[in-house]
């Protein structure tokens, strides 16, 4: 009997089927080992790239939005300045109700303003006044100091208020006296997680476990996170974390890096400029690569699921079950090769290899969108970078950029143009009386404007505040050229524009350089066109070249 068992066994074992199937399991198990160590491997490294990318774009726009908060009250401190009556620093009554207008009107600065003698003992005035500040003695303090003696706005050091506890920073500025000597100093005060301020930063999370570190590398503090124990703590000691370390140094992008609670994480780095900080993005990389270990669980089931059908159907139905196998498996190897372009692969049956399918297709589609993502994140990231936020123009860095390119096409036809240098008449009155706001109206009119009396082959640019520069291209004689389009843009500028309901006007002072009587080189027209705007500037108005 056993000997008949030996026999029927050894039968089995060399028939056809016996050996496919062996043959089969034995590919399925060493396949699913090499999909789920290189493939896994591939898309970790590209998730990795689009999730350092994407984190890096986050950390840039909550950087940018900082920046833009810290500007907004800096200007704010430094309008009130230019604003203050030199009467009213002995009048602290009249002081106060000053302060009150700038509060309630923007009220940018959560625990208030106010103007402090030379010697920083007290206050001459606050708004809102609060118990306790005027008592306070602010003659060694870091940011006074540098207010009063660097004549200079200053950002404090961010700390707890001896008044309320809160986390709070203050700002301040020298308020000049009659002789332009610091008279006062303007301080403004806000609590770092106001709303409106730092708040997001503790506020918001990056996925579910992530969220964001503010970090002043000048006083080694944590200034904002989404911990609030960590909020003002200091930052760990040089050796601890080495991508810390890199930041702290200057370094800005992204890497991977172990916390100080022993945990991995992805952390993309940008600069906050007008504090001098910078922002962490970070997220565990537990998470973020989630979908990697869902990719190689994904495939070691599949494959699971092949090799239980493969050991119960092949010796039944070998081809029909091997013929699409076999094909979603070349195609994937081209794919990989680069021989054939990268392609959902096509679904003939709703089984095992059908599933197998619908997953790689759904990976490739989402690889897609992120791709996508990525490329549409770049371009309008470039388009900011040369391009003017205000009129929508190139901005002085990309009009450089053409200049040099006009030079370079113009040497190699042998035809001249010109560059206009243009600067506004009458603007500033109008951002005086009228505000930032219809100024920036009037630059956008003076910019359509400008564009709609140009050929489509010439280029106009804002290259400064009220300045612009017009590069005419090919002309046969530049000269009359562009005393011609000079004039144009003069008459259709110094059209009436209602801005806010007002009708305001504006004239151009226009200077003009010719290449290449006028300079070889970028440098040397847009310093002729500005000598000769300036000549302009201080003659009837005229057209004028030096």
């Amino acid at each position: 009997m056993v000997t008949g068992i030996a026999q029927r066994l050894s039968r089995h074992g060399s028939s056809i089927a016996f050996r496919v199937v062996a043959v089969g399991m034995a590919l399925v198990i060493v396949g699913a080992f090499v999909r789920i160590v290189f493939l896994s491997s591939f898309f970790k490294d590209k998730v990795e790239e689009l999730s350092a990318a994407h984190q890096l774009s986050i950390a840039t726009y909550v950087a940018h939005d900082i920046d833009e908060k810290f500007k907004a009250r800096l200007d704010l401190l430094q309008r009130s300045v230019a604003a203050l009556p030199h009467g009213l620093l002995s009048d602290p009554a009249g002081l106060t109700a000053w302060l009150a207008e700038r509060q309630d009107a923007s009220a940018l600065f959560s625990k208030g303003m106010a103007v402090l003698p030379l010697d920083g003992k007290g206050v001459i005035a606050e708004y809102p006044p609060l118990p306790g500040r005027s008592g306070v003695d602010n003659s060694a303090k870091d940011w006074f100091l540098a207010a009063r003696d660097g004549r200079t706005p200053a950002i404090g050091r961010p700390a707890r208020s001896v008044l309320s506890g809160e986390p709070v920073i203050i700002m301040a500025t020298p308020v000049p006296g009659p002789d332009g000597a610091p008279a006062a100093v303007l301080a403004g005060v806000t609590a770092l997680m106001a709303p409106g301020f730092l708040n997001l930063v503790q506020e918001n999370r990056i996925g579910r476990t992530g969220g964001f570190l503010l970090v002043s590398p000048r006083d080694k503090l944590f200034v904002a996170a989404n911990k609030p124990d960590m909020v003002l703590s200091s930052t760990p000691p040089a050796g601890v974390n080495p991508l810390h370390d890199r930041a702290m140094a200057g370094y800005r992008g992204t890497g991977i890096t172990v916390n100080a609670a022993g945990e991995e994480e992805l952390s993309a780095i940008a600069s906050v400029p007008t504090p001098g900080w910078f922002i962490v993005a970070r997220l565990p990389t537990t998470e973020a690569f989630r979908s990697v270990e869902d990719v190689r669980h994904l495939v070691a089931a599949v494959s699971a699921v092949t090799l239980v059908v493969m050991t119960v159907l092949v010796t039944l139905i070998i081809r029909f079950i091997l013929r699409p196998l076999s094909e979603a498996a070349r195609r994937m190897h081209l794919m990989a090769d680069g021989a054939i372009p990268l392609a959902p692969l096509p679904i003939r049956r709703q089984d095992e290899v059908g599933e197998l399918a619908l997953g790689f297709n759904y990976l490739l589609g989402k690889l897609r969108e992120q791709e996508a993502a990525l490329r549409e994140s770049e371009a309008r990231m470039a388009h900011i970078a040369h391009h003017d936020a205000l009129t929508g123009l190139p901005n002085r860095a990309m009009f450089q950029e053409l200049l040099r390119q006009a030079i370079a096409r113009a040497d190699r036809n042998g035809r001249p143009f010109a560059l206009l240098y243009i600067d506004l008449n009458g603007f500033k009155p109008i951002n005086d009386t009228l505000g930032h706001g219809a100024g920036d109206e009037v630059l956008r009119q003076v910019a359509r404007r400008l564009t709609g009396v140009l050929r489509s082959a010439d280029t106009v640019a804002r290259i400064g505040g009220d300045e612009f520069a017009i590069l005419l291209m090919e002309q046969e004689d530049a000269r009359i050229a562009s005393e011609l389009v000079a004039r144009k843009c003069g008459d259709a500028v110094s059209a009436p524009m209602e801005v806010e309901g007002t009708c305001v006007t504006v004239g151009l002072s226009v200077g003009i350089a010719l290449y290449p009587e006028d300079g070889l080189t970028a440098r040397d027209l847009l310093t002729h066109a500005d000598q000769a705007m300036y000549a302009v500037k201080r003659s009837t108005g005229a057209l004028a070249r030096v």
